[in-house]
């Protein structure tokens, strides 16, 4: 089947170009490398999704808009994200991060966004959080370059967006318990896990948006999880794996 996906680079809808995004619907792939991993391929039926994206960045605009033009002046003195992707930083980072939003769950209290970097996805979605009046009261952006939190901090101000930035290294992190955990193009699949061990327990749902080497990452994994993976409405070639009852021996 064949779905098509009109967006705006301008901000009401998502993109200019028409994406065709060629899927499976409702089929589950089932595959176990050992005791230790357990994995699930599941593509998302997309019409749901696609609306619930589209509603929350409509009720976050403007703040949306006055982030990404923070972005701009502040690109000019620090490297924040590669200037190549500035002319599409709507599409390209945030509305890429915005597709994690209807996947939060709506028990969830605390995020953890691993290597924030610009703040994609974790601003973004902290944005959108206090837009749509959401579950999440402690979201946690980390980030161990300090210019990075400086731009973190300063566009958490200007927007009134509640966050937490800490500058620090993943694997210094201590007495932090999320029950959401995301990351986007940092690490292999196992590696963020890895970092993550002192924060993720098994009700953690981990977001993490991934490239089209995700399979080969998933198939190393020796943590054992579930995992489904979904189409990212971006990019064709790339995917959002979402981790579950992950367990560490």
């Amino acid at each position: 089947m064949m779905s098509l996906f009109y967006f705006s680079l301008f901000g009401t809808f998502l993109f200019k170009k028409n994406l065709q995004l060629d899927f499976k619907q409702d089929k589950l792939f089932h595959m176990k490398h050992s005791l230790s991993y357990r994995c699930v391929f599941h593509v998302k039926q997309r019409g749901k999704m696609e609306k619930q994206i589209i509603a929350s960045i409509e009720k976050a605009e403007t703040d949306l808009k006055h982030y990404l033009d923070l972005l701009n002046n502040w690109q000019k003195a620090v490297n924040l994200i590669s200037s190549s992707t500035l002319e599409t930083a709507w599409h390209r980072h945030i509305v890429d991060s915005a597709q994690l939003y209807p996947l939060i769950p709506n028990t969830a209290f605390s995020l953890v966004d691993m290597g924030s970097g610009a703040g994609f996805p974790g601003l973004v979605l902290a944005i959108l959080n206090k837009a749509n009046n959401g579950f999440l009261k402690d979201i946690f952006l980390v980030e161990s370059d300090l210019k990075k939190c400086l731009f973190l901090k300063e566009v958490s101000r200007q927007l009134s967006v509640p966050v937490t930035v800490l500058n620090q290294r993943l694997e210094t992190l201590s007495n932090i318990s999320a029950d959401v955990v995301t990351a986007r193009a940092l690490a292999p699949f196992e590696q963020l896990l890895q970092w993550g061990k002192s924060f993720i327990t098994p009700h953690t749902t981990c977001l993490f948006l991934k490239g089209e080497n995700s399979m080969s990452e998933l198939s190393a994994c020796s943590v054992s999880c579930h995992v489904e993976k979904i189409k990212s409405i971006t990019n064709t070639k790339s995917f959002i794996i979402k981790a579950t009852e992950v367990i560490y021996e």
